[in-house]
């Protein structure tokens, strides 16, 4: 058991500003982190050393990629996600685990199956999965070639946090200790307190008691697996968009349960875009990092007026949070698969975003948003 020593709260005095030296008060300066490149032969070259290793215990092949800044411990891609390229040989698994870290996956190369909790997911390259929070589960290559999958986790914000928790030996289907939250899992209706929440003011404010604090209304988070050939189909039909569209053209992997906060799972959206050749989008930003893998054509991007050369198979950190960005195809059809931080930054209702750098501000999610010209150029 761990022991603490006594501390002292530091005094600050912040009187007449707001903010931290790293926050300038009145002139909006931000520490942002900088964009970076994983180039494809980075990554070739780091699967090819993953490959040739003996099998690790726990059956995990993987390395983190992580972000100079990053000086605290860590694995940060952007301060909150980590990305890591993960392999499984020809007949390898690994050993199940559980954490309160949510998940995703993009294979980018070979085959294999997900096994969460009682379900199986067999997966192909660039189709996406979630692993939700607390799941049970295990990667499996039951193919003949290597299995190469990006994974997307949260930890660093709960690591920042200290409340990161990882069981690496957990309690499997069938055992009597395998979910403590079986009831709620099952769709069984948990017991329901008799001391009710009750309003307080006619504005709105109410009282809730303790018995309905630590029993709040669960939302069941499922994993999904959304398929390549799906997605591409509905996809290739924005190439038709002229170059007069103003918006990108994209898709959301969307999980209903998330709402309003528009996520892919309750963290991180998932959006896949097809920029055709030549299409260059307006300068934009918002407070959500950005992670772009592409997988197919060249462009480029420029961030905080630096311009940065990208082509298939290359990762980047193509729009840290607050950053000034847009993206630009010289050689297409460029088919890219971002990860954002949107659905935290609206449940944390911080997502400020600016569509056009002239135009307003708004913070998406409890502000009105933005419109396209889709209607007038369909």
């Amino acid at each position: 058991m761990a022991t603490f020593a006594d501390v002292q709260a530091k005094l600050v005095d912040a009187s007449g500003r707001q903010t931290t030296d790293n926050h300038k008060w009145g002139d909006h300066s931000l520490d942002l982190w900088e964009p970076f490149i994983v180039s494809k032969e980075q990554i070739d070259a780091e699967v090819e050393r993953l490959a040739s290793i003996p099998r690790p215990n726990n059956g995990v092949r993987r390395t983190h990629f992580v972000h100079p800044r990053a000086e605290d411990g860590t694995l940060s891609f952007t301060p909150g996600i980590s990305c890591s390229v993960d392999v499984l040989l020809p007949g390898e698994e690994t050993a199940f685990v559980r954490q309160n870290a949510s998940v995703v996956n993009f294979p980018i190369k070979g085959k294999g199956k997900l096994v969460m909790d009682d379900q199986t997911f067999a997966f192909s390259q660039y189709d996406l999965l979630t692993t939700p929070a607390m799941s049970v589960h295990k990667y499996i290559n039951d193919s003949n070639e290597v299995q190469v999958r990006l994974r997307y986790s949260n930890s660093p914000m709960l690591e920042r946090l200290k409340i990161h928790w990882l069981d690496e030996d957990p309690p499997l289907p069938g055992q009597a200790d395998y979910d403590v939250t079986e009831a709620a899992g099952e769709g069984k209706e948990m017991p329901k307190s008799p001391y009710g929440t009750f309003q307080l003011t006619d504005d709105g404010a109410y009282l809730r008691p303790y018995e309905e604090l630590i029993n709040p209304g669960a939302i069941e988070i499922k994993p999904h697996l959304w398929p390549w050939d799906g997605v591409k189909s509905e996809l290739d039909k924005l190439a038709a968009l002229g170059s007069s569209y103003k918006g990108r053209r994209l898709y959301l992997l969307y999980d209903p349960s998330t709402g309003r906060t528009n996520g892919t799972n309750p963290n991180f959206f998932s959006c896949i875009t097809i920029r055709p050749q030549g299409i260059v989008d307006r300068p934009h930003r918002h407070a959500s990092a950005a992670i772009n893998y592409y997988f197919g054509g060249e462009g480029h991007s420029v961030v905080q007026g630096k311009r940065y050369e990208w082509k298939a198979g290359d990762l980047m950190l193509s729009a840290p949070g607050w950053a000034i960005h847009n993206h630009a195809t010289d050689v297409g059809p460029v088919y890219e698969m971002t990860i954002q931080d949107m659905p935290f930054c609206i449940n944390t209702d911080s997502l400020l975003w600016q569509e056009d750098l002239k135009g307003p501000i708004s913070l998406l999610g409890s502000h009105a948003g933005f419109e396209t010209n889709r209607e007038k150029v369909a």
